[in-house]
């Protein structure tokens, strides 16, 4: 019984707070976790990161980050704008920072704070490969993926609770359920869930570039070399990503959409280098 009513509790508030629309794609997403309460967390973690990194300025590739990142925010701008959510990032706070680090990396943060590391630099290969990866990571903000993997996190957890209150008087089957959830949770829908967010935020990214003008079949480009560049990759199905393949498949696929897009902005004309 007790079972039963936490079920009910957990599918009426996934109901209630399913109701943020991912402007992208018009879905409706998770939100347990509003943005008034991310954003000044998000904020707060990413003045702290650059406090504790070497964080460059002035050379060429500090000011190329911030001139690929200044151009993405826009012509997400432009995009919102035309598709009837002006003011979507009124609480946006953009910065654009180059951080001295080996590790093939770059990530955002809700609302708008973006570190690259210098180890991504040869991967990208230019300005037209920055603007692959700005992309990509812009859009993870701009549909909220953070919000929602706290959301889908307190789930899987509330899930756990009720799992054992319904097993509180069976140690043995507990003990059972405790691991088959753990896994079965896990590989059968926290790691799709993310590796969904990853591949939108790759079709996301490709129209981003595209209307700031880049042509989007670097993404493509650039996912080939980080194939080329090596290192050992789980299976698909146990990794938080889609795989290299994968990526390049879609991205070629998708190339032709995103020009097309840019277009009803107004670029007739995209920077591969």
């Amino acid at each position: 019984m007790k079972f039963k009513k936490t079920l009910t509790i957990l599918s009426v508030i996934v109901m209630v707070v399913a109701c943020t629309t991912n402007p992208f794609t018009g879905k409706q997403t998770l939100a347990l976790v509003p943005n008034s309460q991310i954003l000044p967390m998000a904020f707060q973690q990413y003045d702290q990161f650059l406090t504790e990194n070497n964080v460059i300025k002035g050379t060429s590739d500090a000011r190329m980050i911030q001139n690929v990142g200044q151009k993405i925010s826009t012509a997400a701008e432009r995009y919102l704008t035309a598709n009837g959510y002006a003011g979507y990032l009124k609480d946006y706070r953009w910065e654009y920072n180059l951080v001295e680090d080996p590790a093939v990396n770059a990530w955002c943060m809700p609302g708008g704070k973006i570190v690259f590391y210098t180890g991504i630099l040869p991967i990208a290969a230019g300005e037209a490969g920055v603007a692959a990866i700005m992309g990509h990571e812009v859009a993870h903000a701009l549909a909220n993926h953070g919000q929602q993997r706290m959301s889908a996190g307190q789930l899987q957890a509330i899930g756990a609770v009720a799992g054992n209150i319904a097993l509180s008087r069976d140690p043995k089957n507990q003990e059972i359920f405790n691991q088959a959830y753990g896994i079965g949770s896990t590989v059968g829908v926290m790691l799709p869930f993310s590796r969904g967010h990853e591949t939108e935020s790759d079709r996301i990214g490709l129209t981003l570039m595209a209307i700031a003008g880049y042509d989007p079949i670097v993404g493509a480009e650039l996912w080939q070399r980080m194939a080329q560049a090596g290192g050992g990759a789980p299976p698909e199905f146990l990794s938080t990503h889609p795989s290299n393949e994968t990526r390049i498949n879609n991205i070629t696929m998708w190339a032709p959409e995103a020009r097309a897009e840019a277009r009803r902005f107004g670029v007739t004309s995209f920077k591969k280098k």
